[in-house]
């Protein structure tokens, strides 16, 4: 079976098997063009990754300030969880911080229209566009109001 054939049958075999060639130093008979492709997949992986984890940020913030009766102890801890997420996983990828703008907007996006899903309240209620800026929304000490 060609390297192409495991990469498309068995994904776990084919990279097991990939690691051992760049170990061993045999790059000649590695699938370098799958390779590749899948460390790029990794880098959007991880850019996605903080888009969602700032969706649910701006999500809690905008229940927060929309829906001021339902504060409470645990509403907090879940944003500061988020903070947490955030920041950790900017520490461990730096180079997505040129990415900030966009993936505040993106996130913003997907929080607007889920929040109006779960608080029930019209989409139009919330600012068509985020409020805060991502230092505001990462920032423990800012708590929007309404």
């Amino acid at each position: 079976m060609t390297d192409s054939q495991l990469y498309e049958r068995d994904f776990y075999a084919w990279a097991n098997e990939q690691a051992e060639l760049l170990r061993a130093g045999r790059l000649s008979e590695a699938d370098i063009g799958h390779i590749a492709e899948e460390i790029e997949s990794m880098g959007k992986t991880e850019k996605r990754e903080l888009v969602s984890r700032l969706t649910v940020l701006l999500l809690h913030l905008l229940k927060w300030q929309f829906q001021p009766s339902h504060r409470g102890a645990s509403w907090r801890a879940s944003i500061n969880n988020c903070r947490d997420d955030i920041i950790d996983h900017l520490a461990d990828n730096p180079s997505l911080k040129p990415q900030l703008g966009a993936a505040l907007i993106a996130a913003y996006r997907r929080a607007r229209r889920q929040a109006a899903a779960e608080t029930g309240l019209d989409e139009a209620v919330f600012p068509t566009d985020c409020p805060w800026t991502f230092g505001e929304a990462t920032d423990e000490a800012f708590w929007p109001e309404a």
